[in-house]
């Protein structure tokens, strides 16, 4: 199936000399070179193998359980390493960045529950949840932030060649400037295709277009930005058949990069007061979330953190 798509002209530039978008929002990939096919060649194997083995495989992070979600005790450096590591070793996984709102749709989700416990990395995204692995005893200095995972690993990208595919946006405008403010922001970065999928399910035959999109333009890394639960368990849903070493879930992102929403100032986030902000951005759609899910987590984790203090007295 063709995805329907309106010709832009020069929309974009660099790398990507013409895109189509349409219907769908959907970023041709057919304009891009195939990727360089020297994965076969002895002598980038040999590179790529020795780099491979410097690098931290996501089972060597260490996690702690909050609410029965792992999460990893880690940093951006790290966890930015262990992403090139599953490229560098083509180890297909997904990565997660969590915050309260999907650690509690987890506790009454199933579905979301098997796909954050089945990710390859789960991120602390919020300051809550770094604040509640130090009160269980973890050394946390702040978050995985998604939006900043994000920023920073498209500028890795552009520097070590990983090719990029974008999956999400609001709309086809948005996944256009997205794409045009990474490449400003990440010179060089070589963005392969996208797709702003309709606020509906896709039909199957819908889902074996993107695939075949996905796995024709070999990227190395998706990013996913459908919100949560959606984007764990299109994730999840959607491992087994694409081919890119990495999918990573990062929300809000997309509209944070293509500047149709602003973020918190820095103070607010590193104060965990992101969500007083967000609020005041979208009352109708966000109000009800943190009235509801913040009060709950709180409850839940001073339950959780009182039973793993009396199992340590006894």
């Amino acid at each position: 199936m063709e995805l329907n798509r309106a010709n832009v002209g020069e929309g974009l530039t660099g790398r990507l000399p013409a895109v189509e978008i349409g219907g769908g929002a959907g970023v041709d990939t057919r304009t891009h070179p195939k990727k360089r096919p020297s994965l076969t060649n002895g002598k980038h194997e040999a590179q790529r193998f020795e780099r491979a083995a410097n690098l931290p495989t996501p089972e060597q992070i260490p996690a702690r359980e909050i609410l029965g979600i792992p999460i990893a005790m880690t940093h951006y450096i790290q966890a930015m390493d262990a992403m090139d590591g599953m490229v560098a070793r083509r180890e297909r996984g997904y990565v997660c960045a969590v915050a309260v709102h999907a650690v509690m749709v987890s506790q009454h989700d199933d579905e979301m529950r098997r796909a954050v416990t089945g990710s390859t990395l789960t991120v602390p995204d919020g300051m809550p949840l770094v604040w509640a692995a130090n009160m269980l005893g973890e050394n946390l200095r702040n978050r995985v932030y998604g939006p900043e995972l994000m920023d920073r690993y498209c500028g890795r990208c552009a520097e070590r060649g990983h090719r990029v595919w974008l999956y999400g946006g609001r709309d086809q405008g948005s996944l256009m400037q997205l794409a045009l403010n990474l490449r400003r922001r990440h010179p060089g970065i070589e963005i392969v295709g996208g797709f702003s999928p309709p606020f509906r399910p896709l039909t199957g035959e819908e889902e074996d277009a993107i695939v075949e999109q996905i796995n024709e333009a070999q990227p190395d890394v998706v990013w996913v930005g459908i919100g949560v639960p959606k984007q764990e368990k299109w994730m999840a849903h959607m491992r087994p058949r694409l081919e890119a070493p990495v999918l990573c879930g990062v929300g809000a992102a997309f509209d944070f990069h293509a500047g149709r929403i602003s973020q918190a100032p820095p103070w607010m986030q590193e104060r965990g007061l992101e969500w007083i902000y967000r609020i005041a951005q979208e009352p109708r759609r966000l109000l009800p979330r943190y009235l509801s899910y913040n009060p709950a987590f709180v409850a839940a984790f001073a339950r959780q953190l009182v039973r793993e203090r009396l199992r340590a007295r006894s």
